[in-house]
């Protein structure tokens, strides 16, 4: 029996990567800069807004990449009105609860935009442990965002599970000792399996994590 399972939420719980993934064309076009997908995948995907900021546009003041950053999120809840759970994560969310085991959100995501998202998807009252990376001593990759969980749900990393899509969060959650299985909606499998993760899954209706979850 599993004493927790942790969720990332961003690409994880919901794939709210196409939505990003368009603002930060737009708003990074207005500076000159193309944002493709490996430039994505390489300097946003998975990070915490003000680490992102200071790296592509090193020339903005901490104020102004604070009023970027927050004009960046707020494009992403006027845009993201429809959002929808991953498919099989309610069933998830139903076997775990069926069975008392505990489980936490654990996100980079800015704290407006975590309980946005999670308000949208009608889950605020299934997680009473969210825990945010602005508010970790450090946020992800560092694992100090996913001790910070155990911590709070009083378990030690041994049968735990976290879902992570992005390779900041795998490497947060391996970090801490935690079984991770990454959730191939933003990332290759093999570059999931390259930072850590020891399973792959599609979504939450894949017969081998519930075969996992069964044993």
């Amino acid at each position: 029996m599993f004493s927790a399972i942790l969720f990332d939420l961003d690409g994880t719980m919901v794939n709210t990567d196409p939505i990003h993934f368009l603002i930060w064309q737009e708003i990074l076009a207005d500076f000159g800069i193309n944002v493709d997908r490996p430039f994505y995948d390489k300097y946003i995907s998975g990070g915490h807004n003000p680490e992102i900021v200071k790296e592509i546009l090193p020339q903005l003041s901490d104020e102004e990449g604070l009023k970027f950053a927050d004009d960046k999120e707020a494009r992403f809840r006027q845009l993201g009105t429809e959002l929808k759970p991953l498919p099989g994560l309610l069933d998830l969310l139903e076997w775990i609860d069926s069975l008392n085991i505990k489980k936490a959100v654990v996100t980079n995501a800015p704290s407006l935009n975590a309980e946005f998202m999670l308000d949208a998807l009608n889950l605020t009252d299934r997680f009473e442990i969210v825990i945010l990376g602005e508010k970790s001593p450090k946020p992800k990759p560092d694992p100090a965002p996913y001790q910070e969980a155990l911590e709070a749900l009083n378990v030690s990393n041994e049968r735990v599970i976290a879902f992570e899509d992005s390779p900041s969060g795998i490497r947060s959650a391996v970090g801490a000792g935690i079984y991770t299985i990454g959730v191939a909606t933003t990332h290759f499998p093999e570059n999931i399996i390259a930072q850590g993760a020891s399973m792959v899954i599609p979504d939450f209706t894949s017969p081998k994590l519930w075969e996992l979850l069964n044993r």
